[in-house]
């Protein structure tokens, strides 16, 4: 190559230097900076899936933030509800205990009739009292909405949950079979067959048991037909089982509750024997050792629903929900009978959590008023409240019926503490689980894209400085082209 004026060597130099030196401060600002692409053009693909992964990143914190609030929310109420159900077991012993009226006095009766009162107060206080971040849980306050009941035919609906939608859900339900007592014809004759009047003959012992308990009646000599109806009927409180006179002019034993759970068990530990007043027939107290009620049988929108007695349990597309027939609409002694009835479940009301990143995940529980005019009711024939003093199923009243009461009270509260901690256990915290297993994922990859690697960097800055040294060195090689030039002029 001749000898010119423009030095290409320099230039040339002067080009691999500036290239260097880019490459060299691209390397630092990425160990600076700790990212790998702090510019569009570091990595144009790269940038643009960096930014989607952040954004999903930013979704999954946002979820586990909710889903962390709204397992705190729900732990207050299970934690209010474990003291409810501690009550309602205090209130359940001292109803147990008063029903044993031959060992208790009047005095002792009243004090478990105010530590009753007291406990309904503070259960009272502690549903209407529970809230989180200014909104209460317990009272009904985040209960779903329901409209279209016969409160003849449909009681204490309860609905759990309903699915996302702005339409109201049209539920139809009938009734294929009603529901039955546990009934026993324990002396199926008539007590006054061919004008004659029969009684007792001597001394007869029944050990009659029931859902409630045990209790052994001792039926002295010459009892007549309404003497030993109530003997029956004062244990009821202990046994669950009334007697009444049926239509064939008998003596027949029921439940005062209905399905399958209701049983009478009858026997006969001594005598037996009722005679006529003319000595010339002689009946016999028919043992029973087993006899059940039945429940009744339901459909809900064309689907067979479960029932425990008259109370009915359904859950299907996202929708839950449980009531009580009512007696005259979903009992009959002695034939089945279809019944439909029609109400709506609102798309209004509950507590509407956000589980994921969008709107899919969305679901709505109900939280029922756990009140004590709410709890209870149903086949008990009493809400909680009615156990108070002066009220009608309080200890001085129906003993029978405040047993049931308090049991059917302890249910719903159970009912209502098992959903929400099943929603709590299966809804909230595996959504978590799966947000945060989530997070691990779109964190490792928007690393691996946009993450320095610092061992990379160093070595590249390292490259780069040497060329960058090596250049300058050069570069004053190559400027003395132009000291050449002059001393071929000179």
């Amino acid at each position: 190559m001749g000898l010119t004026i423009t030095n290409t060597n320099t230039l040339s130099l002067l080009n691999i230097i500036n290239r260097s030196t880019a490459k060299q401060a691209a390397a630092l600002t990425q160990l600076s900076t700790g990212k790998k692409i702090n510019r569009g053009s570091d990595n144009p693909a790269g940038l643009i899936a960096l930014e989607n992964l952040n954004a999903q990143l930013n979704s999954v914190n946002v979820g586990i933030e909710n889903n962390q609030r709204t397992d705190s929310q729900l732990a207050v109420a299970d934690a209010a509800l474990e003291e409810v159900s501690t009550l309602l077991g205090e209130v359940q012993t001292l109803t147990a205990a008063s029903a044993n009226e031959g060992g208790l006095s009047a005095a002792e009766v009243a004090a478990n009739q105010s530590q009753i009162d007291q406990a309904i107060d503070s259960i009272d206080r502690i549903i209407r009292t529970t809230s989180f971040n200014g909104k209460r849980l317990l009272d009904g306050t985040l209960g779903i909405n329901t409209s279209g009941i016969d409160s003849t035919k449909v009681t204490n609906l309860r609905v759990f949950s309903r699915p996302q939608g702005t339409a109201a859900i049209t539920v139809t339900a009938t009734i294929t079979a009603s529901a039955q007592t546990a009934s026993a014809g324990i002396i199926a004759t008539a007590f006054n067959a061919a004008g004659t009047n029969y009684n007792t003959s001597g001394t007869t012992q029944l050990s009659i048991t029931g859902t409630l308990g045990n209790a052994v009646i001792e039926l002295g000599s010459g009892l007549t037909r309404s003497s030993i109806i109530s003997a029956i009927n004062n244990a009821t409180s202990q046994t669950g089982i009334s007697a009444i006179n049926n239509a064939r002019n008998e003596i027949q034993f029921d439940t005062t509750g209905f399905g399958t759970d209701e049983f009478i068990s009858v026997d006969v530990l001594s005598g037996g024997v009722i005679k006529n007043n003319l000595g010339a027939n002689t009946l016999s107290i028919v043992e029973t050792s087993r006899t059940e009620g039945v429940d009744a049988a339901v459909s809900v929108n064309g689907q067979s629903a479960t029932v425990d007695g008259l109370d009915v349990y359904f859950t299907a597309n996202g929708l839950s929900l449980q009531y009580s027939l009512s007696e005259d609409y979903g009992y009959g002694r002695t034939a089945s009978r279809s019944n439909t009835e029609t109400f709506s479940v609102e798309a209004t009301g509950g507590a509407t959590f956000q589980l994921g990143t969008d709107t899919t995940s969305l679901r709505t529980i109900g939280i029922n008023s756990l009140l004590s005019v709410k709890l209870g009711g149903g086949d008990a024939g009493a809400f909680l409240t009615d156990l108070r003093g002066g009220q009608s199923a309080d200890l001085n009243s129906d003993v029978a019926t405040a047993l049931k009461t308090v049991n059917k009270a302890i249910q719903d509260v159970a009912t209502e503490r098992g959903r929400i901690g099943a929603f709590q256990k299966f809804q909230v915290q595996s959504a978590t689980r799966s947000l945060e297993a989530n997070k691990i994922g779109l964190t490792t990859a928007s690393s691996i894209i946009g993450d320095t690697d610092f061992a990379v960097a160093t070595t590249e800055l390292n490259k780069q400085s040497v060329l960058v040294n090596s250049g300058i060195s050069l570069l004053g090689l190559a400027n003395q082209q132009a000291s050449q030039l002059l001393s071929l002029l000179g």
